[in-house]
């Protein structure tokens, strides 16, 4: 973010510095001529590199977790282009990078920066610094468009023939996608297309021709053509989103009504070229069924070295060109066909899906292998029926199941009985074990084919599935697959599992989902089994388990497909799957090892609570058997964020979809706001107990009651297990605890989930809930965690409003409570009554106002202001303003409450304290605030700390710190007036003297006079003092007088040699103290703060500055400091005002630093502090942001040789005050 900042600063000055020299020359024509020819080649170079840079940028940022920060990124990167570069005045490669590089979640239809980088390829920019560009982006346009001839026409210096392998292949498809992502930025229309079309249709048309004349001509143009098909296969999943959505629909129908435009013309003319196509694809794939010669089947010495890995194929170079050519065609009918048929376009059905079918049979009627390039060529047919049997299980499954059923043909009626596709699986399987077992294949080919193997097998697996859901069903066969064939499939998917490849790990998993799909179906039609057993699911577990621990990366779309295979809803409500005899079941033990292993990856505990939630909600009957999970969900809060999550579910097709078939969560509003945050696992386990709520009081649910009944025993288990832990558990229980440490985070989790099960608060367990609860409450616990104790309190006793007499009453009139817990039963009280139902409300007014009125006398200060602005409430709704008339015949009581409630209505600080409230009460509402929005919506970005929202008491506890710092500074106002009142009056009595000598009249007043007036001077006497004194005189007191006087006088000498002593003392400490200011507002966090404030002090360092100096009252900060705010003078500096505090210290003759690893930052060992230095300080995790970087003198950093690239800023700011210390001492 901070490269990006800067880049942006640079690139807009770059932009104005060219604009101004435009300006200036705009008229000089031989000016212009001059820079044209001399500048282009220099300025087009920049850019190039430029551009490079910012690409790397954009791809760095894609890694942050946060989408928010990496689209801030990505504004800036796209700023600066904007601003520096003119798209037509760099090379069409370098921009295709660029443009690439950024995320698709930003660029497709809707995203934030599509509209501006639209606009920005367009060349719909404000002014061009590119002298050479012609502007409107039409040279980008014309190069856009001959892209694809140059791409299909290149040629391949220094080869006779024409050759290529698996990664030729892959970079000129990563070159394609380039250049298609950019097309359909760039193109607004369908007629912007004309010119692509025709170059598609010529070559469509004569593919078979080309092949003679140019072999790398139809390879090419295939792999452009599967680019754009992708490219429209995005796009059209992009419209299904979007038409989910009803607002999304109206905001962007222009836009769809252009894409259907886009989508016609290109179905006619796919329509139009796919016989051309799939003619040239029949040639193409005879490669793969024909035995070739011998000596075509030995290899060159320069394959024969190689180890064979996924993209090595050990064949010559010629045959190597044909597999590819071959495959390549293949996946561009099928994706063609696919895309057709999902327009809804069944023009090209009958010939592309009689090419599937007959490559299908073909590739399993191939011949036993006798070498190796046999064997790798039948591998290479078996990478090719992949794609085959996906598009004939997607897009054709009905007419699949017809063609197998016009090739049975049966002639014996007991034919009719056997399974249909049993010949087909058995066929399949045997072909390929076959190839596997042959003994020719090198390992890592080996691992290669097992991936196709699986992806055959969930195709084939898919097809009856879903040609049911289509409605299909068939007129002679009963079944679709045996019971053996099913269970040897599930066996051989089971057995290696353990041992499965990366890439193999998806196909497995779904192959297994369909297979437990099929043993446990309710239908006759799909599959003539009796279902599954424990020892089988014993068997998936375990070899599941293995497979998830052996896994190096933990994907999104692998922990999904685990989840929702393994824990399959078929047979989730079994209860033996769970526990047998005591013990845990296979689903059991295979939650327990999940969620034990999801403590330390913090991807994996999120999707098993997504999916184990949504499986609880679909069958309560089970939950009871997951107490402890269910804790442990609740209870967990990683502070790890998953970098790349975010950036999977976008990218990333297969996790979109497997997380799509997890179990449904409870809220999917809060999935989505949540998932990817440490609370997910409580915010789901807090929804599924809100559902179940809802489940169990729904009386119109009547052919349900097992469920509603075992939904309520749950929650009734729960939270009483909950309860228990919060009174007896260690840490839970636990009374003294810091702030933000781990007992205060898990303390308001655990009443989180409380809070939110108040509803589960029934007869059969109300004492154990109050017994629980009381217990809580009387014990020391920070206003965060007590929040929640009040909410569930409340509604606990609105629910049962006869336990308010019974117990609330007796513990306000308990005068010996601790004023901490009174706190809490005032807020519970005053919530009843304002909260109670209109029934109710006057007698808890009865009951209730009474014992809480004495304690607005509280000596407690907090207890008195939070009792005050209660009261208040609950006068204010009870005890409306009556008129003149009607005061003058209520009673006594009535009366009194009246007046105070005016009273504290009126008063200037009760009202500054409701002001600073800002509403808390009027919109506190205990019943929403119970729910799982009200919980967790509180989430705020910058502090983010459990969703905890600032409490009633903190927030008045807040505002009498800050009342109690006005009077300490309105108190030393009042001293320095009275000192400074006190010295004008001494010398205004020396002028007076002085005077008097002058005029010699001293000698017209007696001593006694004098003395008098010294006397006046200090004290101000009663009405005729004068006379009063004379009287004394006449008396015989005056030596007495003067005696006194006297002494007086020698003590206000001594008070005032005091002073001064102290002042000079003062003085001297100010002037010992070293000019070095430690700027630390950008800190945030308690330990750190504490500990620059004692490393201030320990070296007289002129000051420190904060923030928020409130955090000084913080007992976490005091603990740390050891009373060095006392000593160290703390300023507050809020971050809004940093640069006015910096700038105005530059005035008074300080230099600026920065502690910060930068480009020009100087070491720390080899920098000279300056006497005068203000030093600023980092955020813990950014750093010095850039708005301060910018106007700092100097920036230094400590040098560090280990591997961890920086130090905790407490540390390096020890470091450094400590370096300037020794470098002033040494002067």
């Amino acid at each position: 973010m901070t490269l990006s900042e800067c880049i942006a600063s640079v690139g807009r000055r770059t932009f104005l510095d060219n604009a101004r020299e435009l300006g200036m020359h705009q008229n000089s024509q031989s000016y212009n001529d001059q820079v044209e020819h001399s500048l282009e080649p220099s300025l087009s170079h920049h850019c190039t590199d430029l551009l490079d840079a910012l690409r790397y940028v954009v791809q760095s940022c894609k890694q942050h977790f946060n989408p928010n920060y990496r689209l801030k990124v990505c504004q800036k990167i796209l700023e600066v282009a904007v601003s520096v570069v003119c798209p037509d005045s760099v090379p069409l490669e370098m921009l295709l990078h660029f443009v690439s590089a950024f995320p698709s979640e930003f660029t497709d239809y809707g995203g934030v920066l599509r509209i501006k980088l639209q606009q920005w390829l367009s060349g719909g920019r404000s002014k061009c610094s590119c002298r050479s560009c012609k502007g409107g982006g039409r040279e980008l346009l014309k190069s856009l468009c001959g892209f694809p001839a140059e791409f299909v026409g290149s040629l391949h210096v220094g080869r006779s023939t024409f050759v290529c392998d698996d990664e030729e292949l892959a970079a000129w498809e990563g070159e394609a996608k380039r250049w298609v992502t950019t097309l359909f930025l760039v193109m607004n229309d369908k007629d912007s297309f004309d010119p692509l079309c025709v170059f598609i249709y010529d070559h469509g048309t004569r593919i078979c021709e080309e092949k003679q004349i140019c072999q790398w001509l139809p390879v090419k143009y295939l792999i452009l053509l599967f680019s754009l098909v992708c490219q429209l296969q995005q796009l059209l999943e992009n419209d299904s989103d979007v038409c989910a959505d009803p607002g999304r629909k109206l905001m962007f129908s222009r836009l769809l009504d252009t894409l259907n435009g886009t989508y016609q013309k290109f179905l006619l003319l796919f329509n139009s070229i796919m016989k051309n196509l799939v003619l040239f694809t029949k040639v193409s794939c005879t490669v793969l069924w024909f035995t070739l010669e011998l000596e075509a089947t030995k290899l060159p010495s320069s394959v024969c070295g190689k180890l064979g890995g996924p993209s090595q194929r050990r064949l010559p170079s010629e045959i190597t060109s044909s597999v590819l050519q071959a495959i390549t065609s293949v996946k561009v009918i099928t994706s063609l066909s696919s895309w057709c048929k999902m327009i809804g376009s069944d023009v090209s059905v009958d010939f592309t899906f009689d090419f599937f079918w007959d490559f299908l049979w073909n590739t399993l009627s191939s011949s036993a292998c006798n070498s190796e390039t046999e064997a790798e060529i039948g591998l290479a047919a078996y990478e090719a029926l992949a794609p085959v049997l996906r598009t004939l299980a997607l897009r054709y499954p009905s007419l699949s199941l017809d063609q197998i059923v016009k090739q049975h043909n049966p002639v014996a009626a007991d034919m009719e009985n056997e399974p249909l596709l049993d010949a087909l699986m058995k066929k399949f399987l045997q072909n390929i074990n076959c190839l596997l077992e042959v003994g020719y294949l090198a390992r890592s080919r080996k691992a290669a084919l097992m991936k196709f193997k699986w992806c055959c097998l969930e195709s084939l697996l898919s097809i009856p599935i879903l040609a049911l859901k289509s409605g299909y069903k068939p007129a002679k066969y009963k079944f679709y697959f045996s019971d053996d064939v099913v269970r040897e499939t599930f066996a051989e998917l089971v057995e290696n599992l353990e041992n499965a490849a990366e890439d193999a790990v998806l196909p497995m998993l779904r192959s297994i989902r369909l297979v437990l799909a099929l043993l446990t179906s309710r239908s006759d039609i799909l599959v003539s089994c009796g279902g599954v057993n424990i020892q089988m699911i014993w068997q998936l577990v375990q070899s599941s388990w293995i497979l998830h621990v052996s896994c190096n990366k933990r994907r999104v779309a692998a922990i999904s497909a685990l989840l929702s295979s393994v824990l399959h809803p078929s047979y989730f409500s079994d209860e033996k799957m769970h526990m047998i005899n005591g013990d845990s079941g296979p689903l059991k033990w295979f939650v327990e090892k999940v969620l034990e292993e999801g403590t330390r990856s913090p991807r994996t505990i999120r999707l098993a609570a997504l999916h184990l939630t949504g499986l609880w909600l679909a069958y309560p009957r089970v939950l009871k058997y997951y107490i402890k999970e269910l804790k442990l969900l609740s209870l967990h809060g990683s502070v790890a964020f998953d970098e790349d999550f975010e950036g999977e579910l976008g990218d990333n097709h297969d996790a979109k979809a497997e997380v799509s078939l997890l179990a449904m969560s409870p809220e999917p509003e809060l999935t989505k706001a949540f998932l990817n945050t440490e609370l997910y696992a409580r915010v789901s386990v807090a929804a599924l107990f809100q559902k179940l709520a809802d489940l169990a009081e729904d009386d119109d649910l009547v052919d349900i009651h097992d469920d509603k009944t075992a939904a309520l025993e749950a929650g009734r288990l729960f939270l009483l297990e909950l309860l228990h832990s919060a009174v007896n558990e260690k840490d839970l229980a636990k009374e003294l605890y810091k702030k933000y440490s781990a007992v205060h985070r898990r303390k308001i989790r655990a009443w989180q989930m409380i809070c939110g099960l108040s509803r589960f608060v029934h007869e059969d367990i109300l004492d154990q809930v109050t017994n629980s609860l009381h217990t809580s409450l009387y014990r020391n616990n920070l206003p965060a965690v007590r929040q929640y104790l009040e909410t569930f309190a409340i509604n606990v006793y609105l629910k049962f409003p006869s336990l308010v007499k019974e117990q609330l009453v007796p513990i306000l009139l308990d005068h010996n409570t601790k004023p901490q817990a009174l706190s809490s039963y005032v807020f519970i009280a005053a919530n009843i009554i304002l909260h109670a139902p209109n029934q109710l409300k006057s007698k808890h007014l009865e009951d209730l106002l009474p014992p809480v009125i004495p304690l607005l006398t509280s000596h407690h200060h907090s207890l008195r202001g939070f009792t005050q602005l209660l009261v208040y409430k609950v006068l204010h709704k009870s005890f409306p303003p009556s008129s003149v008339e009607a005061s003058q015949h209520i009673s006594l009581e009535e009366r009194c409450f009246s007046n105070l409630r005016e009273y504290l209505s009126k008063n200037s600080d009760c009202m500054r304290l409701r002001a600073s409230m800002e509403g808390y009460l009027d919109n506190y509402d205990p019943v929403i605030s119970a729910t799982p929005a009200g919980i967790f919506v509180n989430r705020v970005e910058d502090l983010e700390f459990e969703c905890v929202p600032t409490s009633l008491m903190e927030q008045i506890l807040n505002f009498l710190n800050v009342v109690r710092e006005d009077l300490r500074c309105s108190m030393a106002n009042d001293l320095a007036t009275i000192k400074s009142e006190s010295l004008r009056l001494g010398e205004d009595q020396s002028n007076t003297n002085l005077n008097c000598d002058d005029k010699n009249d001293v000698s017209l007043l007696e001593p006694s006079m004098n003395a008098s007036a010294n006397f006046q001077r200090k004290f101000t006497l009663a009405r005729h003092g004068k006379e009063e004194s004379d009287l004394h005189a006449s008396l015989g007191f005056s030596n007495l007088y003067q005696q006194t006087f006297g002494e007086m006088e020698k003590d206000d000498q001594l008070l005032d040699q005091s002073l001064q002593s102290r002042i000079m003392t003062i003085g001297k400490i100010r002037a010992s103290r070293q000019q070095i200011i430690l700027v630390a507002s950008l800190l945030d966090r308690i330990p750190n703060l504490a500990g620059l404030a004692r490393t201030c002090e320990v070296f007289k360092a002129s000051g420190l500055a904060i923030a928020d100096t409130t955090v000084l009252q913080d007992k976490q900060f005091q603990l740390i400091s050891v009373t060095a705010e006392r000593w160290v003078p703390i300023i507050e500096v809020p971050v809004k005002s940093l640069v006015g505090f910096l700038q105005k210290k530059r005035r008074e003759g300080f230099s600026i630093l920065g502690l910060e690893q930068t480009a020009n930052s100087v070491l720390l060992d080899k920098f000279a502090f300056p006497k005068k230095t203000v030093l600023v300080l980092g955020r813990e995790k950014e750093g010095i942001p850039p708005e301060i970087i910018h106007i700092l003198d100097a920036c230094v950093e400590i040098p560090q040789l280990g591997i961890v690239r920086s130090l905790n800023v407490h540390v390096s700011g020890a470091v450094a005050l400590w370096e300037y210390t020794r470098q002033q001492r040494c002067q």
